[in-house]
């Protein structure tokens, strides 16, 4: 038996019951269908046999559901097993199952009339359920309104015809007791009671000035509808007014000081009494700054609630006036003069009341304002105060039409004294983030967009929640699409005020790309058929298509374009996203930041926007530094930095840049004032190579430092519209001369940055060597080029390679090719130039030479590289062509080509002419040069 049921488990096999425990219960208790019971009842069995079957089962099997039969059958099975004992009884067990399958179809058939008729009626008292519950619904919802309409009514008219007559009864009561005063007040006895009736007149009054206290807080309308009955029934309307407006001074000196106090006491973590004893200035100096934001939310949301009560109280009068503003008979004239000159009163007091109070805000929130030092503070929890302050600011125009200079006064102080401290240490930080740059790819999507960035969010919203209405640019006039003032959205419940954390970067950032890039199966394959397109035919690398359009999607091409474009536009990475590190994107963000705090605060914006500047100037400075800076330029004869650059650049030395900082020991006083406002010059980090030649001297690193500072300053542009007009108008020349002086240029670096790859790149001075050895006073017309002309056609394949190797790390954009290509066939050129200059005897023959060799070269450049024209290819054909000059051409050469050297020109006169003129003219035309000042090129 214990083999069998190990059998059993090794082939995850079940139990009968097993099996019927995991049936559901449906299946479980099924009910055989009436092609089933029809099969059993048409057995032919003996009912007494039947029983018997029945009977002869054991007593077991009915005991409980938890019986396990198979368990039972097994445990009964004898040591040694018989095949045809074992078949027997199974056929036995079968009969009783069969015997008792018959069993129930029969009883379940027998009881099946009785089933149906019971469902039947269980289906008529649930109709008849549903049915009474549908009339006692009505009947309720009847009664209700009888309740309404009828009996509350007549109840409520009843009560207010028996207050009526208790009313009147006291009038005449009342006057009955104002006439026995006036009749008898020489009785000592109803002097006293006169006494007494004025201390209860005066109690009354007590109680109503209490009662109006309670309505500066919180306003009820009924409430102070009847405060207000009771001071006319009084004739103290008046009164009433004055008493109101001093109870809003005092609600708001009480709520603002248990405010703070709270929090000073909660802070404070002990039961010390002496912050009570306080004044309100010197409490809030004890605000600690995690506290400073909750308790400043709390601040203005409470005196949101009196200045709401003073709003709504407004309104009660407006309303109240409209509503008795009826004709009055002419027998009610003096009354009807004294109700106006108590309304008129009213108005003007409510009227001027307004400046008042939220003048007393103004100077509460301001002690609140400058009794911490906010220097410290982070710059989110700076940005929130600002909003907090600015809703303040906006709630104050609404109520009364202020611009709020003493709020404005106040926190421009602290703005000013913040942001002065936070702008030094975001240099700092940028200063380290660039000295720390490894000038590697930022991996973005190919769609980025500052406007992804949470910093700049708050450039999508039409209407910002915490700016003042009187800052916005209202875009439509309709009045239905006018936006509803504070006063009027939260009128009923809620502040204006709960926002302002709640809804704090809900939204969260998209910007960076998964894996570095984004492509698909056909970029992977363009790639391969890219790096092995060196076993292309000549014939299919010399066509080519000029794109000049900039950068092209590679999805957006076929292969075999991809692959006429590879010459001239190393576009060809694996994205066309924007080119730009963590440090570009770092800057980026702050200046969102600074654009967030001069959008709420525009006092200080001049300051932001020169603080905007001193970042781009910063990070121009240090690419140029690390990159650009190179004593060769004035050599090189080729204006690689315009004269508008360098003054951007000499600016920003003299203005930012502490030059003293490098290797000095400022001591015990730090340095001066005016050096605290520089920033020590950048160190390129030592991970960063530039000196090695298989990676194009550090080629990728320039390319992504470059064109970072060109993708920052298009995004300068994009903002200057926007920074435009927060600038005041007085201070907006400075921010066209930053546009036209410093952020235009950021794209006239590639040429002395580049200048620098191109200069090493090319062995020009191995040509040099080579066009020296070469023999130019030959006798005849040669057919084939000189050597050093292939030589340097290798070169330049080389650099294409080489160039082309670069591209597969970092793109390399359509006009950064182009310079590096510019520079080096200009230098190439001027090179060729040189090395004819330096040719002792050259004959016509030699001359032609020079032309062969040269067309040759543009030949097999023009193969290489789509850049048209070719840089300097007049340079060189022009010298070439001054050999054959006669004595007078050449000395009007001399004067309209200052672009070559005082070299160059004379070795023009020495072999060109030397064997055709005499000593005199030769020693003229040699001093012609010598007399023409030439500026370099």
């Amino acid at each position: 038996m214990q083999k069998i049921k190990s059998l059993m488990t090794r082939q995850g096999l079940k139990s009968p019951q097993e099996s019927m425990a995991d049936l559901s219960p449906v299946e479980n208790l099924r009910i055989p269908s009436k092609e089933e019971l029809r099969e059993l009842r048409e057995q032919p069995i003996d009912p007494l046999a039947e029983q018997e079957i029945i009977d002869s089962i054991e007593e077991i099997y009915f005991s409980n559901d938890s019986f396990d039969m198979v368990q039972h059958e097994l445990e009964k099975l004898p040591p040694e097993l018989n095949l045809k004992e074992l078949e027997e009884y199974r056929d036995k067990l079968k009969r009783q199952q069969a015997a008792v399958s018959k069993k129930v179809a029969d009883l379940i058939l027998e009881k099946q009339p009785s089933y149906v008729k019971e469902l039947e009626r269980v289906t008529a008292l649930q109709t008849n359920l549903q049915l009474a519950a549908v009339i006692c619904t009505n009947a309720r919802r009847q009664l209700s309104v009888a309740k309404e309409g009828f009996t509350e009514a007549s109840l409520g008219l009843l009560a207010n015809q028996r207050r009526r007559q208790l009313l009147t009864v006291k009038c005449v009561f009342f006057f009955f007791i104002t006439s026995l005063l006036l009749t008898f007040k020489h009785y000592s006895c109803i002097s006293e009671l006169n006494s007494k009736l004025q201390d209860t007149l005066e109690q009354i009054e007590e109680q109503l000035d209490v009662a109006l206290s309670k309505t500066c807080k919180h306003f009820d309308v009924s409430h102070y509808t009847k405060v207000q009955m009771a001071y006319t029934l009084l004739g103290k309307t008046q009164t009433a007014m004055d008493q109101l407006h001093m109870h809003f001074t005092q609600a708001i000196h009480n709520t603002v000081f248990q405010v703070v106090l709270g929090y000073v006491e909660l802070c404070a973590g002990n039961a010390d009494t002496k912050f009570q004893k306080m004044q309100y200035k010197d409490l809030c100096t004890h605000i600690t700054l995690d506290s400073y934001i909750p308790c400043l939310t709390d601040l203005c949301k409470a005196l949101w609630e009196v200045m709401l009560s003073y709003h709504r109280t407004m309104q009660w009068h407006e309303k109240h006036d409209k509503q008795e503003s009826t004709p009055i008979p002419d027998d009610a004239g003096a009354e009807s003069d004294e109700l106006l000159v108590d309304r008129s009163y009213v108005k003007k007091k409510l009227e001027h009341g307004l400046t008042r109070i939220w003048q007393d805000v103004q100077l509460k929130v301001k002690a609140y304002i400058l009794g911490t030092d906010m220097s410290n503070f982070k710059y989110d929890d700076f940005i929130v105060v600002l909003d907090v302050i600015s809703r303040l600011m906006q709630v104050g125009e609404e109520f009364c039409g202020s611009k709020s200079e003493v709020l404005q006064e106040s926190i421009k102080r602290q703005s000013i004294n913040y942001f002065k401290n936070y702008h030094r240490a975001r240099l700092e930080e940028l200063r380290m983030f660039l000295e720390n740059e490894t000038w590697e790819l930022c991996p973005v999507k190919s769609n980025f967009n500052i406007a992804q960035l949470h910093e700049f969010k708050f450039m999508g919203q039409c209407r910002s929640p915490s700016v003042s209405p009187s800052r916005q640019t209202v875009t439509s006039t309709s009045p239905a699409q006018e936006e509803l003032s504070l006063f009027q959205q939260y009128i009923q419940e809620g502040n204006p005020f709960e926002m302002h954390i709640e809804h704090k970067d809900e939204e969260t950032e998209d910007v960076l790309a998964s894996n570095g890039y984004e492509s698909d199966e056909l970029e992977k394959s363009v790639y391969q058929d890219y790096d092995s397109d060196s076993d292309v035919p000549e014939e299919l690398k010399q066509d080519y298509v000029d794109e000049q359009t900039g950068d092209v999607p590679v999805k957006s091409v076929s292969r075999e374009t991809i692959r006429s474009r590879k010459k001239s536009d190393y576009n060809l990475s694996k994205s066309n996203a924007p080119i730009l590190t963590n440090t570009t994107l770092n800057v980026i963000r702050l200046v969102g930041k600074y654009m967030q705090m001069m959008n709420i605060l525009k006092p200080i914006a001049f300051d932001v926007i020169h603080c905007v500047s001193q970042l781009f100037d910063y990070y121009l400075y240090a690419v140029y530094t690390f990159f650009g800076r190179n004593d060769m330029y004035e050599s090189s004869g080729l204006g690689l930095i315009s004269s508008r650059l360098r003054t951007t650049l000499n600016r920003i030395q003299e203005s930012l840049i502490d030059m003293e900082a490098v290797g000095e020991n400022v001591g015990v006083h730090g340095p001066t004032e005016d050096r605290k406002e520089k920033v020590p010059s950048p160190h390129l980090s030592q991970l960063v190579v530039l000196t090695n030649s298989g990676t194009l001297y550090g080629l990728a690193q320039r390319v992504v430092a470059t064109e970072s500072l060109v993708f920052l300053a298009e995004q300068f542009e994009s903002l200057q519209s926007h920074l435009d007009t927060m600038m005041p108008a007085a201070k907006k020349p400075f921010l066209q001369q930053f546009y036209s002086q410093t952020v235009s240029t950021a794209s006239e670096l590639r040429k002395p940055i580049y200048w620098i790859v191109a200069a090493k790149a090319i062995d020009y001075e191995q040509m040099l060597l080579m066009m020296a050895g070469v023999k130019w006073d030959i006798r005849e017309i040669m057919s084939q080029h000189n050597v050093y002309v292939d030589v340097l056609l290798k070169e330049f394949e080389q650099f294409n390679t080489r160039l082309g190797d670069v591209s597969r790390h970092v793109r390399i954009p359509l006009p950064v090719s182009n310079v590096l290509w510019e520079h080096c066939i200009r230098l190439a050129n001027r090179t060729l130039v040189e090395g004819y200059a330096n040719v002792k005897k050259c004959s016509n023959e030699g001359r032609a030479l020079m032309q062969l060799d040269f067309q040759q070269f543009l030949m097999k450049l023009e193969k290489l590289t789509d850049l048209r024209p070719i840089p300097d290819k007049e340079f060189v054909e022009t010298y070439i062509k001054a050999y054959y000059l006669t004595e007078n051409d050449m000395e009007q050469f001399i004067k309209n080509h200052r672009e070559y050297s005082m070299k160059q020109l004379a070795n023009l006169v020495n072999v060109c002419l030397g064997s055709h003129i005499n000593k005199k003219a030769r020693q003229k035309l040699l001093a012609a040069i010598d007399d023409i000042d030439r500026p370099k090129r």
